[in-house]
């Protein structure tokens, strides 16, 4: 059934695969495209060598956002949304929520500025892991964003990060 774009109809029967589209047709193009996800955490830290009131210990409700880009597989995924949260559940969050920042962290200033990096390094050393790079078509960090409050964040880029 073909409908006019804005036209409301009720679904006549769900396509099959296999009797209305092909395993040839699941992929639309062959472009690299961007897929991204957030996530939020809990944390307390405070910073050194720092005059003002964040050099006391104090909390914040983060958010980080990743973005992964991949050319997407025979069926069209370049990444799923599953395995973003996989890798935070398995490899980053534990640092992070509901915990003492510099405690947790490798010694650093526990700036965005620095922490935002190290998001970086660890998404990336995730998605380059045997594990997970033998299921993804070229997937990479393109950026991470880590929002300290719902109006400042800092973000790494891939230029940035990396000579490509």
């Amino acid at each position: 059934m073909n409908t006019m774009p804005g036209e409301f109809t009720i679904v006549d029967s769900l396509q099959k695969f296999g009797a209305d589209i092909n395993l040839k047709q699941l992929k639309y193009h062959n472009r690299r495209v961007l897929v991204s996800k957030e996530f939020t955490f809990d944390a307390a830290h405070h910073l050194h060598a720092y005059e003002g009131k964040c050099k006391n210990l104090h909390g914040h409700t983060y958010k980080v956002v990743f973005g992964i880009s991949g050319i997407p597989n025979e069926i069209g995924i370049a990444i799923d949304f599953g395995t973003i949260k996989t890798i935070w559940k398995k490899e980053i969050e534990g640092f992070l929520d509901h915990r003492y920042l510099n405690e947790t962290l490798p010694p650093m200033n526990t700036t965005a500025e620095n922490m935002v990096v190290w998001l970086y390094e660890k998404l990336e050393a995730a998605l380059q892991s045997p594990q997970h790079l033998s299921a993804l078509t070229g997937a990479r960090t393109e950026f991470v964003r880590l929002y300290e409050t719902p109006t400042s964040y800092a973000e790494a880029r891939r230029e940035w990060m990396s000579g490509d």
